[in-house]
């Protein structure tokens, strides 16, 4: 029996590269899609927000392998919805918890941009 190619990634790899991304990465953004084409509004709404106080962030395009990237991040964070924000390590929140923070002024500071 013909497998088609692989679509994606398996959970081991992804779980690792989940663990990697942030452990490497001063601020990492989860999303769908990319910086230059988010597939949803969420990770447009989270990229703009980021955009405004960092030049420069890692992002992962969880869709090529979403299930695994949901079981990994969960695991991670609690948290089951993308997209999901790091800082230094540390789970902040989807784009709601980032428009959270920019309204009470403290985004920047959560993103260690000042």
């Amino acid at each position: 029996m013909d497998f088609p190619p692989n679509q994606g990634l398996d959970q081991d790899e992804v779980n690792e590269q989940v663990e990697t991304t942030i452990e490497e990465n001063e601020v990492v953004l989860f999303m769908k899609g990319t910086k230059l084409m988010p597939q949803c509004g969420y990770s447009r709404r989270a990229l703009g927000l980021i955009d405004q106080y960092c030049d420069e962030y890692e992002t992962v395009d969880v869709l090529e392998s979403l299930a695994e990237y949901r079981n990994a991040l969960e695991a991670h964070s609690g948290w089951e919805t993308i997209p999901q924000t790091y800082v230094d390590g540390e789970f902040v929140g989807g784009s709601d918890i980032l428009a959270e923070l920019e309204e009470r002024g403290e985004l920047a500071a959560t993103l260690d941009a000042e």
